[in-house]
């Protein structure tokens, strides 16, 4: 709260204040803070000027009237420290050079947590809370008659998402061929020897190698370029002809075909590909346990009718036919495009997950969609022989399935980043780092782990000044 240094005068002015509430307050709302008449104390923020000057406010009974002030004396605190509650609606109405941050996003936001290899993922919602949640469910349930499985746990589709599944589709092939054009213009790099890549002409100086003969090199990285995969990572998994089928064996596992995750869960969703043929069922099944059921006849339906939701997919180019593109201008609204594909691809499988189950390992990166994980033993993670190489199978998540990839993000005014400055940098998702770069707009949701509001110091001396 910053106030004028001048005498109060009876009839305030709003400019007197410049205290804005973070987000859209209403009148109810009040802004409560500690201030001390005493001019040796400080006490919350406020110095021991502006104290004196809330004093004097205090002890004027027409402005305290007009600003419905309410001091209350605090228990235990100093001699002459005070409660003082201050409506909302007393500062900045109507003034022309307040201004109101209504984002929903916080200003910054912390890194994503680092996992070591030694540690379990965590799981999505705690077990107590899924074990609470079943009990209500049971208790509410009780005494009811059963209610019909709905898809797509019955066989059937959701026809709803039919039409998300196809726009996740091409999402992912129009990410992957405007990334393909995009790194020819702005140059990505990778380390040799670990999974950490960079966006710039250069390689960061950071030194955050966990690669082999980190040690030797000081964990120094060795940078080359880096291509479409290592931006965007190919997660991978099963192919399976009946989700509600049996699992895989561990005897299966080289004979089933692998495919990239997000094009498994598509498939699931209702996109039909000819080279992945999978079983689409026109009844509910019949459970007859909980692990067993049998298909309905299907002979009296009449022949089914062409699909209305089918689209046509997208086809992936090859890197020889990926062309530059040729101005700026053209780069930017390329880079626009590669940004909506991106939030088309995380949004829509966010709504496909909700639906049809997917499973990760908390030891590693295995990813199977499907009601229940497979039974490959091919884990390999911290531990595995006690587990005999099976999977800890939990829920997954979007990163699971669409990893962001973190890197730090370059600031405008910096070109290089310099090591003694790291903790004044942001980091942001690979591809949105590389669109931003190319000259799209950094989206509300990605701003509080880039930093942008953090001023960064022009040398070593400044930056150990900053508290």
């Amino acid at each position: 709260m910053s106030c004028s240094s001048s005498s109060p005068s009876s009839s305030l002015s709003p400019s007197l204040f410049s205290l804005l509430p973070s987000s859209a307050s209403t009148a109810k709302s009040t802004f409560v803070f500690f201030y001390s008449s005493s001019s040796s104390q400080r006490f919350s923020g406020i110095r021991a000027s502006r104290s004196a000057f809330l004093s004097s406010l205090l002890s004027n009974k027409r402005i305290k009237e007009q600003l419905n002030l309410d001091a209350v004396p605090v228990k235990d605190a100093h001699q002459g420290c005070q409660h003082v509650r201050l409506p909302t609606q007393c500062f900045c109405q109507d003034h022309p050079s307040s201004v109101i941050d209504k984002s929903s996003y916080p200003q910054n936001a912390d890194f994503p947590r680092y996992y070591s290899k030694k540690e379990k993922k965590p799981f999505p919602i705690p077990i107590l809370e899924l074990r609470r949640a079943a009990r209500e469910r049971q208790k509410k349930a009780r005494g009811k008659p059963r209610r019909p499985t709905p898809p797509p746990r019955n066989g059937m589709l959701v026809r709803s998402l039919i039409p998300v599944a196809y726009e996740v589709m091409n999402a992912r092939i129009l990410l992957i061929n405007n990334l393909k054009r995009l790194m020819k213009v702005v140059p990505v790099q990778a380390c040799k020897y670990c999974n950490e890549i960079h966006v710039g002409q250069s390689g960061h100086p950071f030194k955050s190698c966990r690669g082999l003969h980190a040690d030797k090199r000081r964990s120094l990285h060795e940078w080359t370029n880096a291509t479409v995969e290592d931006v965007f990572l190919p997660v991978e998994a099963y192919h399976i002809f009946d989700r509600l089928g049996r699992r895989i064996s561990h005897e299966e596992r080289f004979s089933i075909p692998r495919v990239p995750a997000v094009v498994e869960l598509c498939v699931q969703a209702g996109v039909d590909l000819p080279d992945l043929p999978t079983k689409r069922r026109r009844k509910p099944v019949i459970r007859i346990r909980k692990s067993e059921i049998i298909d309905a006849n299907e002979d009296d339906l009449p022949d089914p009718m062409p699909d209305k939701f089918k689209k046509p997919i997208l086809d992936e180019i090859p890197d020889s036919d990926a062309f530059p593109p040729s101005s700026a201008e053209e780069t930017a609204s390329l880079a626009e495009e590669t940004l909506e594909a991106w939030e088309t691809l995380r949004q829509g499988a966010g709504r496909l997950m909700r639906k049809y189950a997917v499973r990760v390992c908390g030891y590693c990166p295995e990813l199977h969609v499907g009601p229940s994980g497979h039974k490959a033993q091919n884990c390999g993670a911290f531990k595995h022989q006690q587990r005999n190489g099976q999977h800890g199978w939990q829920a997954a998540v979007i990163d699971d399935l669409i990893p962001p990839r973190y890197v730090w993000h370059v600031p405008e005014t910096e070109p290089e980043l310099q090591r003694e400055l790291r903790n004044f940098y942001g980091q942001a998702p690979a591809v949105v780092e590389l669109c931003v770069q190319g000259g799209a707009r950094v989206p509300e949701q990605y701003k509080p782990t880039m930093r942008l509001d953090v001023g960064i110091p022009t040398d070593l001396r400044e930056a150990e000044m900053v508290v």
